[in-house]
C-alpha cells in the first residue's frame, strides 16, 4: 500500500481485520503500511475526542464516559499490531518508526488528558457520581477515569500542561531508545566456540548453541548468546571458568558498553524528567506518584515488605557461599570465588545435596508437553479448552494460533504463542493482547498472546526446557488467562488492567500448578521413550524447590530496592550508575551476586514506564500467590472445584472492576501476611 494514498480505515488490513478467525490479515501487512495507518488512526481518534468534548448535551455516562472508552478503536488496532512486531520481530524500518511514533503517541495522549472541555465533562459526572445510580463497576471506572485525568495534568495551568506534555514526549522517546539499545547489545554479542570449548555442557545446550551459531552464519560452531535460555545454562554447566567470566561480564554490561547503544545518559535523563514530573503534579517523589494507585500506596509500605526479606536473603546467601567455596576449593580452584562461579558450583551443591542436577530434568520437560500441561490445568480449573489451528499467518512463522473454547463449546477468544528466541526479538517473556475482551457497545472477544525466548532446537529435535523456563511458560500463561477469562463491561478494567502490584498474582499463582505431582506425572514425559519422570527424580526435584533461595532472592530484591531508591528520592542522581553502586554498598550486597537487572539494561523500569517504582510488585504479588495456593493445599485438592470457581470469578475474570483488596478477600476471606511467601522461598 502506497503511503501517498488516502487511508481507508474501514478497509485497511491494519484496522479492518479480515484474516482467518477474525485476526489481522498479516500476509497483507507490510512495514510501510504502519506510518500512514498511524496518521489516519490518530486523526480519527482526535475527531472522536473532539465530538465528545464539544457535545452540546449535558454529560452522561453514555455520551461521555462510554464514548471515551470506545473511542480510537482503529488506533488501538494499529498500535496493538505495531508494538507486538516491535517487540517480537523488529527490523530497521520498524525501529525507525518506533522512534518517530513514540513521542507522537505521547503528544496525542497528553493532549487528550489535558483537554479542558473533555475533563470538564468527566469532572461534572464525577461530582454527581453518587446521584447517578451507577453499578459498582461503572462507578469504579468513572472514579479511575477522573483520577487518571488529574494524575495526567488536567488541573495544571497552561504552562504546567505544556511542560508536562513535553516531559511525557521526551520520556517516551528515551524509553524507546533504551529498549533498542539493549536489543542492539544482545543482538550484536555472541561468543563463538568450537568442540574443544564445550567441557561440561549437556547435549541440549550444545544443540541450542549450534542452532544459535548457524543463525549467525557460523554453521558447525557453537554460540553463547545473551538470551537467558543459553546464558544461564552455559554459566551453570561450563567447566571453562574463563569462558563463564566472559559471558557473565557481557551479560551484566548490556547497555553500558560505550558508543551508540550505551544507556548511561538515557537513564540519567529519564530519572531527572520523572522527578520533575512528580513535582509538577504535586508529589514528593516519582515513587509517590506511581504508588498512589496501587495496593502498596507508599514507598514505606514497599520497604516494610522488602527490607525483612532482604535481611533473610543475605543471611541465606552468605551461608550458601561458604558451601560453594568449599566445593570450589575441593575441585582445586585457587582463585577467589566470583560471581561467574555461583551458578556452576550451586549446581554441583544441588547434586551433592539432592543427588540430581538440572540436566536430568530437561529430557522430561518438552515444550509441547508443558504447553499441554498449561492447557490441561486451565481446563481442570476453569473449564476452557484450546484447539490449535495451523497455516494461519502471524507476525512470524513460529507463531502458533489456538481457538479458546468454553465448557459448552462456544468460542471464548484466541490465544497466540511465539516461543523461540531470535535476533529480531527483544529478550525476556511477556503477555499482551491484540484485542481485549469487554461487553460495552458491540463488545469484543479477547485475542491474547505470549512471547518467550526459548532456544530453538535443530529441525526434528524437541525443544527441552529447564524447570525455570517451564515456570516462565506457566507464569506468562497465567497472565494470558487473566486476559482470556475476563468478564467485565468496561474496556479500561478488562483483563490485566489492574494495579501493578496485583497484576502478577494470576501469573505467579498459576506457576504453582506446574509442580503439582499429578500434573508432572501426566506431562513430564521423557522425549525419547515417553516414560514419565521417575518418582525418585520427581521427589528430589520437589524437595529441592527452595534450593538456591538465597541467590535468587538477593538478585531479585537488589533490583527492586535499587528501583525504589532511584524513584523514592525527591530529585534525581547526577550519576545513576555511581548511585547504583553506592546503594548496593549500603545494602551490603555481596560482590559474588549481580542484580538480576542492572540499571543499564533494566527494561522493566526504563524501556517505558511499566514497572518504574514497581519492580517490587512481583514480591508483593508473591505474598498473595503463596497464600492463595495454600487455600487449595488446605483442602487437599489442587483442583478443588468450589475454590477454582471463586478464583475464576474474583481474580481471573474480574479484571480491575473492583478494588484488589476486595477481590482478594472475596476469594480467600482475608488478606495474607508475608509468612507463606517466606516459607515458599525457603527463607522462613
Amino acid at each position: 500500500m502506497s503511503p501517498e494514498k488516502t487511508v481507508d480505515l474501514a478497509a485497511h488490513p491494519l484496522t479492518a481485520w479480515k484474516g482467518p478467525l477474525g485476526l489481522p490479515d498479516f500476509a497483507r501487512i507490510a512495514d510501510d503500511d504502519f506510518k500512514p495507518a498511524f496518521d489516519a488512526a490518530l486523526a480519527a481518534h482526535e475527531a472522536d475526542i473532539d465530538a465528545i468534548a464539544n457535545g452540546k448535551a449535558e454529560p452522561t455516562v453514555e455520551n461521555t464516559l462510554a464514548a471515551l472508552e470506545l473511542s480510537g478503536q482503529p488506533l488501538e488496532r494499529v498500535s496493538s499490531i505495531f508494538w507486538c512486531k516491535a517487540g517480537a520481530n523488529t527490523n530497521e524500518t520498524i525501529q525507525a518508526l518506533e522512534r518517530e511514533i513514540s513521542p507522537k503517541m505521547a503528544r496525542h495522549f497528553s493532549a487528550i488528558s489535558m483537554n479542558e472541555k473533555l475533563f470538564a465533562r468527566i469532572d461534572a459526572l464525577h461530582a454527581k457520581r453518587h446521584e447517578l445510580g451507577l453499578d459498582a463497576e461503572t462507578l469504579r471506572v468513572l472514579e479511575k477515569s477522573w483520577k487518571g485525568f488529574v494524575r495526567s495534568g488536567a488541573k495544571l495551568d497552561a504552562e504546567g500542561k505544556k511542560r508536562l506534555a513535553a516531559i511525557n514526549e521526551e520520556l517516551s522517546s528515551l524509553g524507546t531508545g533504551f529498549g533498542q539499545n539493549v536489543l542492539a547489545d544482545e543482538r550484536e554479542w555472541a561468543l563463538f566456540l568450537d568442540e574443544g570449548d564445550l567441557a561440561g555442557l549437556p547435549d541440549f545446550l550444545k544443540s541450542a548453541m549450534a542452532e544459535a551459531a548457524a543463525l549467525r552464519g557460523q554453521k558447525g560452531r557453537y554460540a553463547v548468546t545473551l538470551s537467558r535460555s543459553i546464558y544461564e545454562p552455559f554459566t551453570t554447566f561450563s567447566e571453562r571458568r574463563d569462558l563463564r567470566e566472559i559471558a557473565w561480564r557481557a551479560f551484566t554490561m548490556r547497555g553500558q558498553n560505550g558508543g551508540a547503544s550505551d544507556n548511561t545518559k538515557v537513564v540519567r535523563d529519564m530519572l531527572r524528567l520523572r522527578a520533575e514530573k512528580a513535582k509538577l503534579l504535586g508529589y514528593d517523589s516519582y515513587a509517590a506518584l506511581k504508588l498512589d494507585d496501587t495496593m502498596a500506596k507508599t514507598p514505606k509500605a514497599v520497604h516494610d515488605l522488602l527490607d525483612p526479606v532482604w535481611k533473610k536473603a543475605l543471611e541465606k546467601a552468605a551461608g550458601d557461599q561458604k558451601e560453594l567455596e568449599r566445593l570450589a576449593a575441593g575441585a582445586g580452584s585457587n582463585e577467589a570465588f566470583a560471581a561467574w562461579d555461583w551458578r556452576f558450583y550451586q549446581e554441583k551443591l544441588r547434586a551433592e545435596k539432592f543427588a540430581f542436577d538440572e540436566a536430568e530434568l530437561k529430557p522430561y520437560l518438552q515444550l509441547d508437553h508443558i504447553i499441554a500441561a498449561c492447557f490441561d490445568v486451565a481446563g481442570r480449573l476453569f473449564g476452557i479448552s484450546f484447539e490449535e489451528r495451523t497455516g494461519i499467518a502471524a507476525w512470524h512463522e513460529d507463531v502458533r494460533v489456538f481457538v479458546v473454547k468454553n465448557k459448552d463449546g462456544s468460542e471464548r477468544g484466541l490465544f497466540l504463542a511465539d516461543y523461540f528466541a531470535r535476533p529480531s526479538k527483544r529478550s525476556g517473556a511477556w503477555m499482551s493482547s491484540l484485542q481485549s475482551g469487554y461487553k460495552l457497545g458491540e463488545g469484543s472477544t479477547p485475542v491474547i498472546y505470549n512471547i518467550m525466548n526459548f532456544a530453538k532446537p535443530p529441525r526434528g529435535e524437541p525443544a527441552l526446557l529447564s524447570m525455570d523456563e517451564a515456570k516462565t511458560l506457566f507464569h506468562e500463561f497465567g497472565h494470558a488467562l487473566h486476559g482470556m477469562l475476563t468478564d467485565v463491561t468496561w474496556p479500561s478494567v478488562s483483563g490485566t488492567s489492574v494495579s501493578r502490584d496485583f497484576v502478577e498474582l494470576p501469573s505467579q499463582l498459576y506457576e504453582h500448578w506446574l509442580t503439582v505431582p499429578a500434573v508432572l506425572e501426566k506431562h513430564a514425559l521423557h522425549y525419547r521413550d515417553g516414560k514419565p519422570m521417575p518418582k525418585a527424580l520427581l521427589d528430589k526435584m520437589l524437595a529441592a524447590q527452595t534450593f538456591g533461595a538465597g541467590f535468587a532472592t538477593v538478585e531479585f530484591t537488589a533490583s527492586a530496592l535499587v528501583d525504589m531508591a532511584y524513584h523514592a528520592r525527591p530529585d534525581a542522581p547526577q550519576e545513576p550508575l555511581r548511585f547504583e553502586a553506592e546503594t548496593l554498598v549500603g545494602l551490603e550486597m555481596p560482590d559474588t551476586i549481580a542484580m538480576r537487572h542492572r540499571t543499564p539494561h533494566f527494561s522493566h523500569v526504563f524501556a517505558g514506564d511499566g514497572y518504574s517504582a514497581g519492580y517490587y510488585s512481583y514480591m508483593w504479588s508473591e505474598v498473595l500467590d503463596a497464600d492463595a495456593f495454600s487455600a487449595f493445599e488446605e483442602t487437599g485438592d489442587a483442583f478443588n472445584p468450589e475454590l477454582a470457581e471463586r478464583l475464576r470469578r474474583n481474580i481471573y475474570a474480574a479484571g480491575g472492576s473492583k478494588d484488589p483488596e476486595e477481590l482478594y478477600t472475596a476469594f480467600r476471606g482475608k488478606m495474607p501476611s508475608p509468612e507463606a511467601m517466606m516459607a515458599k522461598r525457603g527463607l522462613a
